[in-house]
């Protein structure tokens, strides 16, 4: 196990002194918010491009149709500008109203390009369904102390050629007296599957060369053990990647327990495959090889 640091009381972490610099990343942070954000975004930019533009063509005139003060009607009409509608009610008949309907054919056509190309990368960008039971457990498997992780695809078509990655982050405090939160890479059963589909048992065991051999649900809370899952696989149906990652903190380790089983036969001898028990997790006896508190 890690070596044992002093106690700390477990805060959020306040990030200070980084350059704040949110117009740099704009396409990322419009790529990761809702939908319907985007969309009202999408919306309101639009309406203010043509409330810009509808005061340009009060202020210059020269709209025919429109009554000279009305803000309503030359606002529509640059609606219908950008949009190219053309009604033919109005319609610009001097130049320099013709100089500004220009204008505004050029930054209509660049915002739907815009839009309509943030909108497709968005719609496009693959996302993993996968899910993640809420417990960890340990409990013996086939006598020896073993950490199991369950996890599952959401989709009906399946992740191929997947591949999962268990690090376990603790608080270490070197010789010198320094405080650092390591990453150890746990040794898995099996990292790799030809296909998940609605579940996968990931196991890791606790064996003599084991970074948890010896551990008690003390000494894991004492070293602040976290374990982070990564899994990355293909999309059958659309050949994208995706990948998903998910964290368990100590108290969220079930010692002296398993998964339920989720599989039963039928007795016409097909199988039936439970989803209401991929969260349940079921308590296993105590045995010699396994004294663990529960």
């Amino acid at each position: 196990m890690c070596p044992s640091p002093s106690k700390r009381t477990p805060a959020e972490i306040t990030v200070v002194g980084a350059p704040r610099t949110p117009w740099s990343d704009l396409y990322h942070q419009v790529l990761g918010a809702p939908w319907w954000l985007d969309l009202l975004g999408a919306a309101g930019l639009f309406l203010l491009i043509n409330l810009v533009f509808a005061f340009c063509y009060r202020a210059v005139g020269g709209v025919a149709g429109a009554r000279p003060d009305s803000l309503a009607d030359h606002f529509f009409f640059s609606v219908q500008t950008m949009g190219t509608i053309g009604y033919g009610i109005l319609y610009p008949q001097s130049e320099a109203a013709q100089a500004l309907v220009t204008s505004e054919v050029i930054v209509g056509v660049s915002l739907v390009a815009l839009t309509t190309g943030i909108l497709f990368a968005k719609f496009s960008v693959p996302r993993s369904r996968m899910q993640f039971a809420e417990s960890a457990t340990i409990s013996p498997v086939n006598g020896v102390p073993t950490l199991m992780f369950r996890l599952g695809n959401e989709r009906a078509s399946a992740i191929i050629e997947a591949t999962v990655r268990v690090v376990m982050l603790c608080t270490e405090r070197t010789a010198e007296g320094v405080t650092y939160y390591r990453l150890h890479d746990l040794p898995l059963v099996r990292e790799r599957s030809p296909a998940i589909s609605r579940s996968w048992t990931v196991m890791h065991r606790i064996d003599a060369s084991s970074l948890l051999a010896g551990a008690t649900p003390e000494s894991l809370e004492r070293d602040e053990v976290e374990f982070i899952l990564t899994v990355v696989g293909i999309d059958e149906t659309s050949a994208q990647n995706v990948s998903a990652r998910h964290t368990y903190d100590h108290s969220q380790v079930h010692w002296g327990a398993r998964h339920a089983d989720m599989l039963s036969e039928r007795p016409d001898g097909g199988l039936t495959l439970d989803m209401k028990e991929f969260h349940r997790v079921v308590a296993t006896k105590r045995t010699e090889t396994f004294p663990y508190p529960r």
